[in-house]
């Protein structure tokens, strides 16, 4: 099998290493020890406003497309107000990667979308977010800020014969949390298959109409969990050359 190049999107963070202490573009080496490991070759994008105008400059490049977590949405990109309770934004960011998922989805390109990457994707089907899941009435999602460990662990319902099932496996599963915000009207084409337990809050959305769609809110790429990107990169790598 030929290694399929997956774009990773990146995120602004302040960081240091070295003598150097500034902001910079990042990727957690969790993701990329997991794509590596499922035979995929890395390669980070960063947000750039001429490819917001030309999306085909990256996705020309790429096999597959993850986005991954990070701060929250910008409310404007769902044509919503900011009530108060959304909290960090990046807008380059958001809109470079609502650009990109907008193309790779236009070309049925595989697309994984983890945590901030799912609620990106339903965004970009032209769906709409929940600013602060308490204030909808749902359970506590971020039981433990900064960590991703047993600590944040709780159980979702996976629908059988699903891209979530085959990332997680489906029944009742343990999985991470680390959100605030989650989905609210589905994007469309998307459907859910899986929710928290017990508050029933999507956390997995994906679209029947694409080879590989997936959005899940929690995190896989952690080695707690041991979900492989196996199925992901593999419909990558047989879709290689097909998307471009």
């Amino acid at each position: 099998m030929t290694a399929p190049v997956i774009g990773v999107c990146t995120a602004f963070e302040n960081a240091s290493w070295g003598f150097w202490s500034q902001q910079a573009v990042i990727i957690p080496a969790t993701y990329l020890a997991k794509i590596h490991a499922a035979g995929g070759i890395p390669l980070g994008l960063v947000p750039d406003t001429r490819a917001i105008e030309k999306p085909g400059t990256i996705v020309d490049r790429i096999d597959g497309l993850l986005l991954i977590g990070g701060v929250d949405v910008e409310p404007s990109s769902y044509g919503a107000t900011d009530t108060g309770r959304t909290e960090a934004t990046e807008p380059l960011r958001d809109e470079f990667e609502l650009v990109l998922a907008r193309e790779a989805m236009r070309r049925d390109m595989p697309v994984l979308g983890v945590c901030r990457g799912m609620q990106i994707l339903n965004v970009a089907a032209g769906g709409t977010l929940h600013q602060h899941l308490l204030d909808a009435g749902y359970a506590e999602h971020r039981p433990s800020p900064g960590r991703l460990d047993h600590q944040t662990f709780h159980e979702v319902e996976v629908d059988c014969d699903t891209h979530a099932a085959k990332l997680c496996g489906s029944g009742i599963q343990t999985v991470n949390s680390h959100h605030h915000q989650g989905v609210d009207r589905l994007g469309h084409g998307a459907v859910v298959t899986a929710r928290s337990l017990p508050d029933q809050l999507p956390e997995a959305i994906e679209w029947p109409g694409h080879r590989y769609a997936l959005g899940v809110q929690w995190h896989p790429e952690v080695d707690e969990l041991q979900h492989a990107l196996t199925d992901f990169i593999s419909t990558a790598a047989h879709a290689l050359g097909g998307n471009h």
